[in-house]
């Protein structure tokens, strides 16, 4: 079996780990940890980086450290991972979803203004508080009119990185965008810590809640007593360490993943009854965090489908995200109307993705290309 992905932990990653061993430093409190989030911090640009248990943790700590309130409401893209959704769900706050762009995958910028001036301007809504902004699978999403959108109605950005290690927009790294940005740091991830996430601010106070919130609010002045309930979100200094050796290799990670997105398009490039994701707009080079397909609406089969048969040829792969609108823990909540996003519904049933791991080898890929072809010839 090809696995869809495969971590490639082959630079200084048994070295630090065995400095933690050897010095007892394991927990929370180890040098690691300060190092990790520093050299993050700097990567994309930004002033503080505060580490956590994983991503999910992450974007919940994002939320509240913003302070929304119950009620309050956040423009996301309905394409995305639920940890979004459910950081804001958990903090009583209230997601308005938008449709993905066709070509990207991406929140449409478009749909977001449309949505924006509908509720802001024609209804007069004044809970919507942010925007979530959501990179998908490689490519992120075109920025300059989200913040200019966020700064015509007063809005804050949270900027959910978690897919793009070393990405940037128009030279600017993602992550750099926004009150918050979020990242994970799981294996599937360029930068892993085995589990793992981080916030990142440029914002003082900011920094200093979100440490105080990944540490269950204690106080310098009595440990023990709270003004706050906080949350024990804290990372090792083992999965930092992890992290720091994966980190000293982003760029050669970066360029690994973007040689795999490449190949891949080389060897399906004539395969009929496939859609790609584009390998660059004007704005960024794909960096194929995952590599994409969506079955063309004349395919008589659908994702899943395709996933079973790949897997009976001993490859790997992956269903892409659900929609929001169409989560049942979701529905039987009600939090949603009857509202339709199309393009993401149909990325749901006919898109997957293929093994893309940093460990994938020049000939895997050719098994899989292979495999695929197999797959779509036989209708």
């Amino acid at each position: 079996m090809i696995p869809v992905n495969e971590p490639l932990l082959n630079g200084n990653e048994q070295k630090y780990l065995k400095e933690c061993i050897d010095t007892g430093w394991i927990s929370s409190e180890g040098p690691f940890v300060e190092q990790f989030e520093e050299k993050m911090a700097a990567a994309v640009g930004r002033r503080h980086g505060i580490a956590v248990c994983n991503g999910t943790a992450a974007l919940e700590l994002a939320v509240a450290a913003l302070d929304l309130q119950p009620g309050d409401e956040v423009v996301m893209p309905t394409f995305t991972i639920i940890s979004c959704a459910a950081a804001l769900v958990r903090r009583g706050c209230v997601p308005v979803l938008v449709d993905s762009d066709p070509l990207t995958w991406n929140l449409d910028v478009e749909k977001l203004r449309s949505k924006l001036e509908d509720e802001i301007e024609v209804k007069q809504n004044r809970r919507i508080k942010a925007i979530m902004v959501v990179h998908i699978y490689g490519l992120p999403v075109d920025m300059d009119p989200v913040l200019e959108l966020a700064e015509r109605y007063e809005l804050q950005i949270i900027e959910d990185a978690a897919e793009m290690h070393g990405q940037t927009y128009k030279g600017r790294p993602c992550g750099s965008y926004g009150a918050l940005s979020t990242f994970s740091f799981y294996p599937n991830k360029l930068v892993t810590t085995g589990e793992g996430g981080m916030v990142l601010t440029d914002d003082d106070a900011l920094a200093v809640r979100c440490r105080s919130l990944r540490n269950l609010c204690f106080r310098a002045e009595k440990r023990f007593v709270h003004e706050e309930l906080g949350y024990n979100f804290r990372i090792t200094n083992l999965q930092a360490a992890l992290g720091l050796a994966q980190l000293e290799r982003l760029e050669e990670c970066v360029a690994r993943k973007r040689r795999i997105g490449r190949t891949y398009t080389e060897l399906l490039g004539g395969v009929d009854g496939l859609e790609f994701m584009p390998q660059e707009t004007s704005y960024a080079e794909n960096l194929f965090w995952v590599y994409g397909l969506v079955l063309k609406d004349e395919v008589s089969f659908d994702a899943e489908e395709a996933m079973r048969r790949l897997k009976r040829q001993g490859l790997g792969s992956r269903p892409f995200f659900w929609p929001m609108h169409e989560q049942p823990v979701f529905r039987k909540m009600r939090i949603f109307s009857e509202e339709r996003f199309p393009v993401a519904e149909r990325l749901a049933r006919r898109g997957f993705y293929l093994p893309s791991g940093m460990a994938l080898t020049q000939g895997q890929m050719e098994e899989v290309a292979g495999a695929v072809k197999n797959l779509m010839n036989e209708g």
